[in-house]
């Protein structure tokens, strides 16, 4: 009796260990189970976090791509006005410098227009005065000849007062230093009443035209003579 009695005794413990065991256990599952349950809104909120933090950084990347690009267009702009600006200088330049040209080309044409006219008249004239200048001082010539030498003088001096007029005048010289730019030599003449690379001769005169040379005077130039040259040695 004692021994069935000890028998239920024992197996009574051992269903009640299991039976503890057993609630130990799932007490520990739920307190498992309830702390994965707190543990979750904690993750979502950290991953909330941290979707927001991301947004706020693609936000604000885009905020500065879109500033550089504003400043990289707006100094592309810049740059665009600048050259339109040099180039509008540039241009109103070159369009005072075609003003000047052309009006100073006007001016030219005007003064010097006249300018092949009057060297044609040159020639006639000059054989004028030198017919002028042959006609022996004869005070016993008949009176048509001498109103045809007064009509010829006259014709001369008026043909004269026409190329005054449009400022042609008549180079001097003689005894003046030669000048290539002025005077056109013809021939050397020795001689020791002047120094020498003087102009002592005048075979036909020369003009200009507004100070700009119309034609060359045609000049004898004095040179040494050969006996008072020293030769160095």
């Amino acid at each position: 009796m004692n021994s069935k009695n000890q028998k239920k005794n024992n197996d009574n413990e051992e269903k009640n260990e299991k039976s503890t065991n057993l609630k130990d256990r799932n007490n520990r599952f739920n307190l498992d189970k309830n702390q994965k349950n707190t543990s979750m809104p904690e993750e979502e909120i950290s991953q909330n976090k941290s979707n927001d933090s991301l947004e706020e950084s693609f936000e604000t990347k885009n905020i500065l791509e879109e500033e550089n690009q504003h400043l990289d267009e707006s100094k592309k702009y810049e740059e665009e006005i600048s050259k339109l600006r040099e180039e509008k200088l540039r241009l109103l330049a070159e369009m005072e410098n075609i003003r000047k040209r052309t009006q100073r080309e006007k001016i030219e044409s005007i003064r010097f227009g006249s300018a092949n006219l009057a060297r044609d008249i040159l020639s006639p004239n000059d054989n004028l005065i030198r017919a002028l200048e042959n006609i022996p001082n004869d005070k016993n010539l008949t009176k048509p000849i001498s109103n045809l030498i007064d009509g010829l003088k006259m014709v001369q001096k008026e043909l004269t007062n026409i190329l005054e007029k449009h400022d042609v005048k008549k180079i001097d010289a003689l005894n003046k230093k030669f000048d290539h730019n002025f005077h056109q030599a013809m021939l050397e003449i020795e001689t020791e009443d002047q120094d020498e690379g003087f102009v002592i001769k005048e075979i036909q005169p020369g003009y200009t035209m507004h100070d700009r040379l119309l034609r060359p005077a045609m000049v004898g130039v004095s040179k040494k003579t050969k006996k008072n040259k020293v030769f160095k040695i």
